[in-house]
């Protein structure tokens, strides 16, 4: 029998080769279209929970609960029926000529802790940096805020933990009520979307430092932008203050560069401790400390962002004489409403159980049914009055 030849052999070696490097070739091509459907499955919508833990949302709930609880007493001391003699809305608000967003009085806001500028002057009404975060103007600013609070809240506590979520929106509602502080006016101002614009900020960081991660990116960016559009439109009415929400915004964004981390893509552990629990077992520490140079700078922007108002306000600065335009980013002047609220003078007469009540410069007058109206009250009616 002949011996194959030396060339055969090669020949067939050669086609052995060809014939390996192609099934793993197509075996390289099959792993990677697997690999990439994979991770196309795994994406996740920014505004999906992760795992079908839902009791991760303790304090958004706090917050929503302390915010409704402060507005029940805000009305309380309104106490529309008793001291605006019938002119009330379902007995409860003032009217709308009075607070265009269905709430009280601006006497009584300034005495719930809304910020001011002629209160902050003095030392004593510092408290009111913290006071003024949890109010609100009205029920259209309670009812919308806080409808939005929850759809954002919810999810950045679902994904980051309640420790997370509780320090950007405690942080934000601080630094934007300083910042209302250096532009706030005569009118009394609430601060209480500041946090919201917190919580805004910190989602569009979480979805841009994770953008491959997420499908639907563009939709989730449109409803963000959506309810940020929502919100700061009513800031443009009176005392709600728009100069918080920016505050609050850049605030949330930097923090959100500062404490997120990339959320896990598998259903996590649950570990039931008082934070951060459904996250603790399934993230790693080194996860939650990536691109450390992001977290370095942003907490270095946000330090001094947070230094520079505070110096701002204990020298009592007044940031209106600096900008003449920036008035109108906040309350947006109309026939319907005051925006920045001036005191005329305005002479009383009370006879016979009425007040007669006559502004000085336009000569006109408004009988009120009561000779017991405070003082701050009548100053209220001598600006609608006069206006």
């Amino acid at each position: 029998m002949d011996s194959p030849k030396k060339s055969d052999i090669l020949i067939d070696l050669s086609k052995s080769q060809e014939f390996s490097g192609a099934k793993n070739s197509a075996k390289n091509g099959f792993n990677n279209e697997e690999a990439e459907k994979e991770e196309e499955e795994q994406r996740i919508s920014f505004f999906g929970s992760i795992s079908k833990n839902k009791e991760t949302t303790w304090v958004i709930s706090l917050f929503v609960f302390v915010h409704l609880v402060v507005f029940f007493c805000t009305l309380m001391v309104n106490n529309c029926w008793g001291k605006s003699h019938g002119e009330c809305i379902f007995m409860l608000f003032q009217p709308l000529s009075e607070n265009p967003l269905l709430g009280p009085s601006s006497s009584v806001l300034d005495r719930m802790g809304a910020v001011q500028r002629m209160v902050l002057a003095n030392s004593h009404g510092m408290w009111r940096l913290v006071s003024s975060p949890l109010l609100h103007a009205g029920a259209f600013h309670l009812i919308i805020g806080q409808s939005s609070v929850i759809f954002i809240g919810i999810n950045i506590e679902q994904k980051y933990g309640p420790l997370r979520t509780a320090i950007i929106y405690l942080l934000s509602a601080f630094v934007g009520s300083m910042m209302a502080a250096l532009f706030v006016e005569n009118s009394p101002e609430v601060c209480s979307s500041g946090a919201l614009f917190g919580l805004i900020g910190a989602s569009f960081s979480g979805l841009l430092r994770d953008w491959n991660m997420y499908e639907k990116k563009y939709l989730a960016v449109t409803e963000l932008l959506i309810v940020f559009t929502i919100n700061f439109a009513l800031g443009l009415l009176p005392f709600v203050d728009n100069f918080s929400n920016i505050a609050g915004f850049i605030s949330g964004f930097l923090l959100g560069y500062v404490l997120f981390f990339s959320p896990q893509l598998r259903k996590p552990a649950l570990h039931k401790g008082l934070f951060d629990y459904g996250v603790k077992n399934s993230v790693t520490l080194k996860q939650k400390l990536d691109r450390p140079v992001l977290r370095a700078v942003s907490l270095v922007l946000f330090t001094l962002m947070v230094c520079g108002l505070v110096l701002a306000v204990l020298y009592d600065i007044n940031a209106n004489k600096y900008c003449r335009w920036c008035r109108y980013v906040d309350c947006i002047p109309s026939r319907k409403w005051i925006c920045d609220i001036k005191k005329p003078s305005c002479k009383t007469v009370e006879s016979g159980g009425e007040t007669a009540l006559t502004c000085v410069a336009r000569d006109s007058y408004k009988i009120l049914p009561s000779a017991n109206i405070s003082a701050a009250r009548l100053q209220e009616l001598c600006t609608l009055l006069c206006s």
